[in-house]
C-alpha cells in the first residue's frame, strides 16, 4: 500500500418489485425469494491511504461502515469516502449498496484475495444484522432485471439477470422502515403467499411486462401500496402509454418504465432518477 493508491468500487441501487420473506437461523441462509432491476445510480466507495481513519459519507450515518471495518479488522489509517446517489429508506437498496461497495473496495485495496460471494456474504450479514433489505445485495451482484431463485447471500442464494434496453423513472416520496414491515407476523404472511405466487409466475416467463403486472398487482394484494405511489401511477397511466408502474419493495417510492425517455419528461414529475436499466452491474474504478 502505498501513499498514490486509491480503489473505486460502485454498487448499483437494487429495487425491488415483488417478493417472499425467507427466514433461517443462520443469517447466510436468511434472505428472499423475488424479482427486481439494477438502476445506474447506487453508492460508490473510494478508498485511500491517509494517517489516520477519516470516514466522509454524502448522507446518513457511518454505522454499516464501522461494522464492515469490525469484521475486515481493518488496522490501517484509511480514508473512506462514500458517495450515496439515492434517498435512504426510500427502497433503492442503498445500505446494501453502501456494504458491498465498502467490501469489495477493502478486499481491493488491502490485496485480500476474496471472492466477490465472499465480500457478498460479509455484506450481507451486516445487512441482516441491522435489519435491512433480505435480498439486495445478491440482486446487486447481478445486472439488468434480477429474479431471486434461491434465498441467501452471494455464493449460497442464487439469481437469474435480464438484460432489458429500457428506461426507468423513479420518484421518491420518503422513507418506510424496511424492519417494521419484514419483522410484523400479518405483513409476513401477506407477504410471503402473494410473493410466492408472482415468483412461480415469473419463472414460467420472465418478460418486462410480466414483471411490471405482477409487481404492481402485489403492491395492491398485500396493502402495502401508498397513496403518494397509488395517485401518481392513476396520473402516468391516464396521461401517457408507459410500459407500467409500481412502488419500490420497501420504500414510499414510485418506478415506471418506458421505451422512451421522452415520454418519462413529457409527465412533468419531479423524478428522483431518470435513465437507463443497468445491464453492466458493479464497477471497478
Amino acid at each position: 500500500m502505498n501513499d498514490t493508491m486509491k480503489s473505486s468500487v460502485f454498487v448499483p441501487a437494487h429495487i425491488t418489485g415483488f417478493f417472499t420473506i425467507e427466514d433461517h437461523y443462520i443469517d447466510l441462509k436468511k434472505g428472499s425469494l423475488g424479482a427486481g432491476f439494477l438502476i445506474n445510480k447506487g453508492v460508490k466507495t473510494t478508498i485511500e491511504y491517509c494517517n489516520h481513519l477519516e470516514i466522509n459519507i454524502s448522507q446518513g450515518n457511518d454505522l454499516i461502515i464501522k461494522e464492515i471495518l469490525k469484521i475486515f479488522e481493518v488496522k490501517s489509517p484509511l480514508r473512506i469516502t462514500q458517495d450515496i446517489q439515492l434517498p435512504i429508506g426510500a427502497g433503492f437498496g442503498t445500505s446494501a449498496a453502501s456494504a458491498l461497495s465498502l467490501s469489495l473496495a477493502l478486499n481491493e485495496f488491502l490485496n485480500l484475495g476474496y471472492s466477490i460471494e465472499t465480500c457478498g456474504q460479509i455484506a450481507h450479514k451486516v445487512e441482516i444484522s441491522l435489519g435491512g433489505g433480505l435480498g439486495d445485495v445478491i440482486a446487486q451482484t447481478g445486472k439488468g432485471l434480477v429474479l431471486r431463485t434461491s434465498p441467501g447471500a452471494p455464493g449460497i442464494g442464487e439469481i437469474k439477470s435480464f438484460n432489458e434496453d429500457v428506461y426507468v423513472a423513479c420518484k421518491s416520496f420518503g422513507d418506510i422502515s424496511t424492519n417494521n414491515i419484514i419483522t410484523n407476523p400479518n405483513y409476513k404472511k401477506i407477504i410471503s403467499e402473494n410473493g410466492k405466487d408472482y415468483v412461480d409466475l415469473f419463472r414460467k416467463d420472465s418478460s418486462l411486462d410480466n414483471f411490471l403486472k405482477f409487481s404492481y398487482e402485489f403492491s395492491k394484494k398485500t396493502n402495502l401500496i401508498t397513496n403518494e405511489v397509488k395517485s401518481t401511477i392513476d396520473y402516468i397511466d391516464s396521461s401517457c402509454d408507459i410500459l407500467g408502474s409500481s412502488m419500490a419493495m420497501l420504500g414510499n417510492t414510485l418506478f415506471t418504465f418506458s421505451k422512451n425517455k421522452e415520454d418519462l419528461e413529457k409527465l412533468k414529475i419531479d423524478w428522483t432518477y431518470v435513465g437507463k436499466l443497468n445491464n453492466k452491474g458493479i464497477i471497478y474504478d
